[in-house]
């Protein structure tokens, strides 16, 4: 195709030149020639970008793998390890379903030693995952799968891939207009494709959106608390209102201009949150305040490690659990062992700052009101 656009070109450029009436001069040709030479070595090059990315992507992708871990670095945190095995099998058996090359190429993945708020899936179905993003997140492996969920879903559309290309594909180009012979453009290929990952160069809004729309998907699917994508970002609105560092890491890597603000990408899982229990529970985001079938239940206290906003989302996600599996209709409630159950489902583990007895009581008075039927 690009050796095409070069004839395209080239012939354009003839017929400018010789439909004035005038021959083109020696060192128009001279500057043409260069130009004509560069677009054509930059297809042979590109040719080579798109080869290089396709064996890397498939019977290469084990090599590459290697390369990421030599690169990145290995973490051997057990807890983080142990995490990352059960979320990568959960996920994998959802998202097979929707990218079926997951049965042929199951997902390589490892835990890298970056501390910062990272993770990513690229060519190959290698997914590599900064312990810092377990830390983070303090942990906690229904946020942590949502995060993952989010990367895995990236893969599944090829934006990785396609970001790749992109990014190598400029710099090979301009190489190759800047040296007389591409060949040498291309000796560092490999190095310069690694060098792009985990970047998010490439990656559009539209990408992150529907990232985050297959995320909610892949996660409940595969039983993970539906309000952990809210509490995520949550979390991040609490971290860099309060950390100056973990601040400019995080809006390093989440630039406004190709990401969504983090209270959009909150309010837009909080909304999907809703959708999902049958519009039956609500979060009031200014205050964490939990609403169901429109009566006011409370606010969780702070615990955890989580802010009550925060845990807010946690605990509106197992409610919407419940009544997403009865189709919004009455739940059964009860306090018992010091946990406070919607039918046979634990959805508040009661804690210093917790009224148990009134959240029972107004969770009975929502029962009261008029319910779907």
């Amino acid at each position: 195709m690009r050796k095409n656009l070069a004839k395209k070109i080239a012939a354009a450029f003839a017929v400018t030149a010789f439909s004035t009436g005038a021959f083109m001069p020696v060192a128009q040709a001279s500057v043409f020639g260069d130009i004509l030479g560069s677009l054509v070595g930059g297809a042979v090059a590109m040719s080579q970008v798109n080869a290089q990315i396709k064996q890397l992507d498939n019977e290469g992708r084990h090599q590459f793998f290697a390369q990421l871990k030599e690169k990145n670095g290995v973490n051997y945190n057990e807890r983080a390890n142990a995490m990352l095995d059960r979320i990568m099998s959960r996920l994998s058996r959802v998202i097979v379903k929707y990218d079926p090359t997951v049965a042929d190429k199951p997902y390589n993945y490892f835990v890298n030693n970056d501390e910062s708020f990272n993770a990513f899936c690229t060519l190959g179905h290698n997914v590599s995952v900064n312990i810092g993003l377990f830390k983070v997140l303090n942990f906690h492996e229904d946020e942590i799968a949502f995060v993952l969920g989010h990367e895995l879903a990236h893969g599944t559309h090829n934006d990785p891939a396609n970001g790749v290309k992109k990014q190598v594909g400029m710099q090979v180009l301009v190489s190759v207009a800047a040296s007389s012979v591409g060949g040498g453009a291309l000796a560092n290929l490999g190095a310069a494709v690694i060098g792009n990952l985990g970047t998010a160069k490439g990656i559009t809004l539209p990408m992150e959106k529907r990232a985050d729309k297959d995320a909610f998907v892949y996660c409940s699917e595969a039983g993970y608390n539906v309000g952990a994508g809210a509490a995520v970002w949550q979390r991040i609105i609490d971290c860099t209102s309060q950390n100056k560092k973990e601040t400019s890491s995080i809006n390093q890597l989440f630039n406004p201009s190709d990401h969504p603000k983090h209270i959009n990408r909150r309010d837009t899982y909080s909304k999907t949150l809703t959708e999902y229990s049958n519009k039956v529970v609500e979060v009031n985001k200014e205050t964490g305040e939990i609403s169901v079938n429109k009566v006011k239940i409370g606010i969780p206290a702070a615990a955890f490690g989580q802010s009550a906003l925060e845990r807010a989302y946690i605990v509106a996600g197992d409610m919407a659990q419940v009544y997403h599996d009865n189709g919004g209709t009455k739940a059964n409630v009860q306090l018992s062992g010091g946990q406070i159950y919607l039918g046979k489902k634990a959805v508040l583990t009661v804690t210093s700052g917790d009224n148990g007895s009134s959240w029972v009581n107004n969770l009975v008075k929502a029962n009261n009101a008029k319910f779907k039927k």
